[in-house]
């Protein structure tokens, strides 16, 4: 393998996998900001597919964000039981919902310094919103993303902040958001925790760890 930069890597990473998955896409079904950002607070510590099966009912029960906002909690916690932390997560759904209307005029706000003012919300939901609601520049830092980019050698860290902003230097801005969503995809359909298909890895190539 040639030497490359992580920058070099970096950009070629990005293209192979444009190449193998034109279509990047958020998998959490939400029809405006605010539903995405209670989906993305549902899905940690569970997986998007379990999360799309629950957000319908709770959806069509609260159609807006003073709907949340005057939720009852154990309302709340029965829709959304099947998500695992229920209890913290339907008190901090709540919490969002109060908190963009008492401080942003019931709209979710655009900064990552913004969100993460918000009860429950940390860097990974505050980047999605920012990166998938306002097409600005985004790292969305998850355990794919953590995974695969210190085994392609763009990183050497566990810490989300750090990769954040390691990534954000060696990436294209108008790259980063959709680079995520595709390692997401990549890492549910090949680089699998602890069974990677090497051999199959459109990324092998230049991957510091590939086989």
């Amino acid at each position: 393998m040639t030497y490359m930069t992580k920058k070099e890597r970096a950009l070629k990473a990005v293209e192979a996998l444009k190449a193998e998955y034109p279509d990047a896409e958020c998998s959490l079904v939400a029809s405006d900001p605010f539903q995405l950002l209670v989906a993305t607070r549902l899905s940690a510590q569970c997986t998007d597919a379990r999360v799309n099966l629950v957000t319908p009912a709770l959806f069509e029960k609260y159609k807006t964000i003073e709907d949340f906002a005057n939720a009852e909690l154990s309302d709340v916690e029965d829709l959304i039981r099947t998500c695992g932390f229920y209890h913290d997560k339907a008190k901090s759904i709540i919490g969002m919902a109060k908190g963009v209307l008492e401080n942003f005029d019931g709209k979710v706000p655009d900064t990552i310094e913004d969100l993460i003012t918000l009860p429950g919300v940390g860097r990974k939901t505050a980047n999605l919103i920012v990166g998938d609601v306002y097409k600005k520049p985004a790292v969305v830092v998850d355990t794919h993303l953590i995974r695969i980019t210190n085994l392609l050698g763009l990183v050497d860290s566990k810490d989300q902040k750090t990769i954040e902003f390691e990534l954000k230097k060696i990436l294209p801005p108008e790259e980063s958001n959709d680079f995520c969503h595709r390692i997401v995809m990549h890492g549910r359909a090949v680089c699998i925790a602890r069974r990677p298909q090497c051999d199959k890895c459109c990324m092998r190539d230049f991957c510091k760890s590939a086989k």
